[in-house]
């Protein structure tokens, strides 16, 4: 069993953020709302206590009782989590003169204080709230300020209770992962955490769970699925059986690259060719909800059709990862998002669920694959959305434009792969838009299809920047396509940054 940190989740936009850093660090942590410590203490030697959008002492706050934990664990608390200690310790925080916002720098620091170690004055660190303390208890010694912030860090005499009003686990702030690496010293952590130590441990345990079961799992040929399949592979070897249904909405030559990849990790795959179906069933519907959940039952019915004729299957494998478990409950723990990939299929097909990889981050998912032997191209794979080129073709769908498109896109990843840009982007991919418009070629006038080319930043989905990719490509990549791909006389880039853009355009 791992030790453990906990995270006490109070809203805050970047509590998946203090997750990672600490990830990171080789120590292992979950995320529990505010109200929801769990019973089950094993292993835990620490707690933090997030960010939130609410003041502290505002009606109908997030209150936690913290009296069980104080003395008992070392506590951090983060923006709102040092207010509220301050704040329910009989000290007292109000607005700020103005929202204190950006970047800042520690002016005072004591550098004999173990949080602090290594950390010099001047230091840059980031804020972001609107209150801040102005009268700290008496037990409450100040550890570190900035011109503005007097108490913007602290410690409680006698506890290893800290707090500090910025943020160290975003980027902005310089010495943040000392700080964050200061604060599990002090908890007394191995710092063992990590991709080998979670591949042995996740085999041993698949094997003990499921001994002779027999377990299915829908390939994507995405990161996470793939991922799933070789640790499974790896546990129970034959009683694994992967299915792979292309609904005719991959990118060009995928379906086939993909089962002879699977075929070199050694792993046993039905691949199954619906694309006819799916065509048949998506025709003449232009509205992206519908398409969407006509792809996701039609991927359902396949699956259902193909693993109903196999024998004696007990479980069904998933590729969920620690944000779609956190997403999906509320502050209050209410379910309020489901992450099922093949959803209803449990229940309609009487399967138990087996999620090995619902405990990693993104980034921890591509080091165990990497761990795990597997091919980079697959593990750095950008995500690719579950409907495929369904969302990128905006109105309905016919099998000449998904032609097009995966024409049109083939020669994008290709060259972005050519100019070594593919690893430096999040996502990327191109989109056929229902716009047709007058173009020369050669002596002829021609009136056809523009293409829209999409390329993000991101450090994890939640907002994401346009990429600034080269002019001298984005020109290659044009006169390529232009030229190349009969049916598109037109092609733009998308400069739109997430929010208020999302990343997919349906």
């Amino acid at each position: 069993m791992h030790e453990k940190i906990i995270i006490l989740d109070f809203g805050s936009q970047t509590t998946q953020l203090i997750g990672r850093r600490i990830r990171e660090l080789n120590v292992y942590c979950e995320v529990f709302p505010f109200n929801k410590f769990p019973h089950d203490t094993t292993g835990i030697k620490g707690v933090i206590l997030s960010g939130s959008p609410y003041s502290v002492y505002d009606d109908g706050v997030f209150k936690a009782d913290l009296t069980n934990l104080r003395g008992k664990y070392p506590l951090l608390g983060i923006c709102y989590g040092a207010q509220y200690l301050a704040y329910t310790s009989g000290g007292s925080v109000e607005p700020a003169q103005s929202r204190e916002y950006g970047r800042a720098h520690l002016s005072v620091v004591d550098n004999n204080n173990p949080l602090l170690k290594n950390i010099g004055a001047g230091t840059q660190v980031w804020m972001s709230h609107g209150d801040t303390i102005t009268f700290l208890p008496p037990s409450f010694r100040v550890i570190a300020s900035t011109d503005d912030v007097q108490a913007a860090a602290y410690q409680i005499e006698g506890e290893n209770t800290f707090g500090v009003q910025f943020h160290p686990e975003v980027y902005h702030t310089t010495d943040g992962m000392r700080l964050l690496d200061n604060f599990l010293n002090i908890c007394g952590y191995k710092k063992d955490w990590t991709p080998a130590s979670f591949i042995e441990s996740t085999v041993t345990g698949l094997k003990n769970q499921l001994k002779e079961d027999k377990v299915i799992l829908a390939l994507s040929g995405g990161v996470d699925s793939s991922v799933t399949a070789v640790l499974l592979n790896r546990a129970i070897g034959k009683n694994l059986t992967c299915i792979f249904v292309n609904h005719g909405l991959l990118r060009k030559n995928e379906f086939e690259d993909v089962l002879k990849d699977y075929e070199h990790l050694g792993l046993n795959v039905i691949g199954v060719d619906a694309s006819a179906k799916f065509y048949k069933e998506l025709e003449g519907v232009t509205d992206p909800e519908q398409k969407r959940k006509i792809i996701g039952k039609g991927f359902i019915d396949v699956f259902d059709e193909e693993a109903r004729k196999l024998e004696d299957i007990k479980w069904l494998g998933q590729g969920t990862i620690y944000p779609d478990v956190i997403e999906s409950l509320s502050i209050t723990g209410t379910v309020i998002k489901s992450h099922h990939n093949v959803g209803g299929l449990p229940e309609k097909m009487h399967l138990k669920l087996i999620e090995p990889l619902r405990l990693l981050f993104k980034d921890e998912v591509r080091r165990v694959g990497e761990e795990l032997g597997m091919m980079p191209h697959l593990i750095k794979r950008h995500p690719f959305p579950g409907p495929g080129l369904g969302i990128r073709i905006l109105g309905d769908i016919t099998p000449e434009k998904v032609r097009i498109l995966q024409e049109a896109d083939h020669i994008y990843m290709s060259l972005m792969r050519e100019w070594g840009l593919y690893d430096t982007i999040w996502q990327a991919g191109a989109i056929l838009l229902p716009v047709r418009s007058v173009g020369v070629m050669g002596d002829d006038r021609t009136y056809e299809n523009t293409i829209a080319l999409r390329a993000v930043t991101s450090k994890d989905a939640m907002t994401a920047d346009w990429a600034q990719l080269p002019y001298d490509f984005l020109s290659k990549v044009s006169n390529e396509i232009i030229n190349k791909v009969k049916g598109v006389n037109r092609v733009v880039y998308d400069i739109s940054s997430k929010p208020p853009a999302t990343i997919e355009w349906e």
